[in-house]
């Protein structure tokens, strides 16, 4: 058993935040999650100041994917896009990611370059076109554990129908874990459910403003979407915080204000091991 598949033998939902970098990785590992993801849409916005609209490149991706799997000891899933190309681009990727000790990938079948999922003007690829680079994930994988999520985004591009459908073709050809992306009602993803083998999980997608109702992980799991992704969550809340600080400090030229507000100095050291650095410093001079 991979280790995704792991902890949803557990009990209740799997709830997985998206991160963007080797600090909000840890973060979330201090809080309890069992896993994290590396979102699209936080990486672009992050790494690059722009919107998630197919900017990203492999590279920077497994860049990102790297540093994050060596900073927490959690499973790290990744969101790679449309596997930047065809199926031997994707066998890349997936390859890529099982060396630096990933988790887990998510694949989508829009057209390149993709957009946020959220977002206005999607179009998906023929689903012959998108299955053989699902094959290829999965085959690539095999005997790894490394876990495997079919993303379709034919909601918004050509209808619930073919989005159904879809996933359907998704679960026949293997898929760990199916996920249709931007249902738009809670009726919407009981037909999803519906559509897809019980014994297929089923991913909810839960951002904040976006076309999906909000829903809680016990209420999700409890219709069947037992893996929860909350992916921006983190990065808004890391923008509205900085926002404020720095607006803080340039009105009043000192960051007081806001002080009860800030992580402590020595306690955000301590996260990033400084005390062991000491130790093992004290060591090697003794």
């Amino acid at each position: 058993m991979n280790r995704i598949g792991a902890l949803l033998a557990g009990d209740g939902p799997v709830v997985i935040p998206g991160v963007y970098d080797a600090l909000s990785a840890k973060l979330a590992e201090e809080a309890g999650f069992g896993a994290v993801l590396i979102s699209g849409y936080c990486l672009s916005a992050t790494r690059l100041g722009e919107p998630d609209f197919g900017l990203l490149t492999q590279t920077e991706v497994i860049d990102a994917a790297a540093r994050i799997v060596a900073a927490v000891r959690i499973p790290v899933l990744v969101d790679i896009d449309t596997g930047y190309g065809n199926e031997f681009n994707v066998e890349r990727t997936v390859r890529e990611l099982v060396q630096l000790g990933a988790a887990g990938c998510f694949l989508e079948d829009q057209v390149w370059p993709k957009r946020c999922g959220h977002m206005e003007g999607k179009r998906v690829v023929p689903l012959d076109e998108y299955l053989p680079k699902l094959r290829a994930a999965l085959d690539l994988r095999r005997g790894t554990g490394f876990h495997v999520t079919a993303r379709t985004d034919a909601r918004a591009a050509v209808g619930l129908d073919e989005a159904l459908a879809r996933a359907r073709a998704f679960a026949d050809a293997g898929a760990d874990a199916v996920f249709v992306e931007a249902p738009q009602s809670v009726n919407e993803m009981t037909r999803v459910r519906a559509a897809v083998p019980a014994s297929v999980p089923l991913v909810a997608n839960m951002v904040e403003q976006g076309k999906t109702p909000l829903r809680p992980a016990a209420e999700l799991a409890a219709a069947g979407h037992p893996i929860v992704v909350i992916p921006v969550a983190g990065v808004l809340s890391a923008a509205h915080a900085l926002r404020a600080v720095y607006g803080a400090i340039a009105r009043d030229g000192a960051s007081g204000a806001l002080a009860d507000r800030m992580t402590g100095f020595a306690e955000l050291n301590e996260l990033l091991g400084l005390t062991e650095y000491y130790r093992r410093e004290a060591d090697w001079r003794r």
